[in-house]
């Protein structure tokens, strides 16, 4: 059976963790396995972050979006009313005028 690279990068830990010595060269493999496997942890990190940002962000733009469609009904309930209220005024300003051209001056 032929040993992976990523097998002998193993079997160089093992050594190092058990107290056996390392050649120069079995010391550099090693470090740079360490650093390789420091990146790709790091970016399974960073990925698992952002995804959770995301989902985050997702849900706060979720909740803005349905507190604007509850503000914008409330703000149709209130133009209308204002409708309302301006008839009515438009009404009772009428009559207002036909009371006063019917006093007597």
């Amino acid at each position: 059976m032929k040993m992976t690279t990523g097998d002998k990068r193993r079997e160089l830990h093992d050594k190092a963790t058990r107290g056996k010595e390392l050649s120069g060269e079995e010391k550099q493999q090693l470090e740079n396995w360490y650093s390789q496997q420091d990146r790709m942890e790091s970016e399974a990190l960073q990925q698992t972050t952002q995804e959770s940002l995301l989902v985050g962000l997702q849900s706060q733009i979720e909740a803005a979006l349905a507190q604007l469609v509850k503000l914008t009904g409330r703000i149709q309930e209130v133009a209308s009313e204002n409708e309302k209220i301006r008839n009515e005024n438009a009404v009772l300003l009428h009559q207002l005028s036909q009371q006063a051209r019917q006093r007597p001056a």
